[in-house]
């Protein structure tokens, strides 16, 4: 993946980071092996929304390919605005950004004034916690990111489309009427049809922040199952509140907690045995 396009002749960002000690990991179990490449690499980050008050402290974690990553914690510990530091959304609020630290995405700084961020976010993709499909035909709702990025050939447009579609699970049931509107389409249908957009511009990562929270069991279910089946093709982060769901369709957790990463590892072990006091008190309901 190449998402350093704009020309720069310092480059001195992509050296190799200080190793920096991790946080407490968890069993082997889900752990990444030899074969599975390192996607993201977090190295001790901290985030402000002001340039003063951190709310992310200290952060290093590693995220690997084909895999689902779960962030857990309670409301406000952090999990959302370090997801959205992977395809640098928080760039869009004024005065946010990171304090210290750095985060690479296949070896490349992502901060590094080479990178064209719109660059990046074709090669990491994003899910939000509302469905939000455009004011267009399902149609129309694929085809608009390949139409920006300058393709015009129906038929490699219709291509994508379909594919997009079976990818998200969701061809059979839309096939007949793709020039209605995407609006109309059930709120489970309107958040595959969401995850089938993503994939569309072929992303290397997909982020999915609560993607499951408006949705009822049945859709939940459907999307969960999507999941499962998209993480061969794809590098997974899901924010979730839904400790159950954590269990179904993540392969490594990581815990937080008042913006700190408290734990990672496998989530069959963390769930099953914990090695930080705070997890344990999280996934029994103690708190939170």
């Amino acid at each position: 993946m190449t998402i350093t396009t704009k020309p720069n002749t310092s480059r001195t960002s992509m050296d190799n980071p200080t190793t920096t000690p991790r946080p407490t990991t968890s069993s082997a179990i889900s752990e990444p092996s030899a074969q599975q490449e390192r996607m993201i690499e977090i190295s001790e980050v901290s985030f402000s929304y002001d340039g003063e008050n951190d709310v992310l402290h200290n952060i290093s974690l590693d995220i690997f390919s084909h895999q689902v990553t779960a962030f857990i914690g309670p409301s406000g510990c952090g999990k959302s605005t370090l997801l959205r530091c992977f395809n640098r959304m928080n760039d869009l609020i004024p005065g946010a950004g990171l304090s210290k630290g750095k985060i690479r995405i296949l070896d490349t700084d992502i901060h590094a004034r080479s990178v064209d961020v719109i660059e990046l976010r074709k090669h990491v993709g994003m899910v939000f916690q509302k469905s939000n499909p455009f004011p267009k035909s399902i149609y129309e709702n694929l085809a608009f990111g390949l139409r920006i990025a300058g393709e015009r050939r129906r038929d490699v447009l219709d291509q994508v489309v379909e594919e997009s579609l079976r990818g998200a699970a969701l061809w059979d049931e839309v096939k007949d009427r793709m020039n209605s509107s995407a609006l109309g389409l059930s709120g489970g249908q309107q958040q595959r049809l969401c995850i089938a957009r993503a994939i569309a511009v072929k992303p290397k990562i997909l982020l999915m922040d609560e993607p499951c929270s408006a949705l009822d069991p049945i859709a939940t279910a459907k999307v969960e199952e999507l999941i499962n089946q998209l993480k061969t093709k794809y590098t997974i982060v899901i924010v979730t509140h839904n400790m159950q769901q954590a269990t179904r369709v993540s392969d490594r957790t990581a815990f937080f907690y008042l913006g700190e990463l408290i734990e990672v590892g496998g989530t069959t072990q963390m769930f099953s045995n914990p090695s930080q006091s705070e997890t344990e008190d999280y996934i029994s309901g103690r708190f939170g």
